[in-house]
């Protein structure tokens, strides 16, 4: 069968933009993945409208990629924390090569405004293509072929 004749209706890609795939979300994400899991603390750091940020996490708890937790500030009323869930976790990666790409392609004479450390070691964390034989590999040398989850459009 040839990518052409694919039904891209369980395209895994598209089942991940589904989740992710708005700007807000991504950078919610981002929010949480850096620290910041008070609902105050993320909409004025982004920017963000309360109604978009409301929405957003509200898909990502739905999602199973959020979980909210219970806190209070004396002499105020509980609200909510947002932390990643093991799912959510996952999707470090992909956040790790949209910063990869800005960095090069977009990035300024001045460096990374942000770079990734491993806690364990505090070595730089990167992300790359790296074939099951242990060579890295560059995009161009990657060809996309169906896998055994592929379903043809023709009956």
């Amino acid at each position: 069968m040839e990518w052409r004749e694919l039904d891209l209706g369980n395209c895994s890609v598209a089942a991940t933009l589904r989740l992710i795939g708005d700007r807000w979300t991504l950078l919610i994400l981002r929010e949480v993945f850096a620290g910041l899991h008070r609902f105050d603390e993320i909409a004025e750091h982004l920017g963000v409208s309360r109604r978009v940020l409301t929405e957003r996490l509200g898909q990502l708890v739905g999602a199973g990629l959020l979980e909210r937790r219970s806190y209070q500030e004396a002499g105020r009323r509980a609200r909510q924390e947002y932390h990643l869930t093991a799912p959510a976790h996952d999707l470090q990666w992909i956040l790790a090569a949209l910063l990869r790409y800005g960095d090069t392609h977009l990035g300024g004479p001045e460096g990374p405004p942000a770079v990734l450390n491993h806690a364990g070691c505090g070595g730089q964390v990167h992300v790359e293509l790296r074939c099951s034989c242990g060579q890295e590999v560059s995009g161009s040398e990657v060809e996309p072929i169906t896998g055994p989850g592929a379903v043809s459009m023709s009956p």
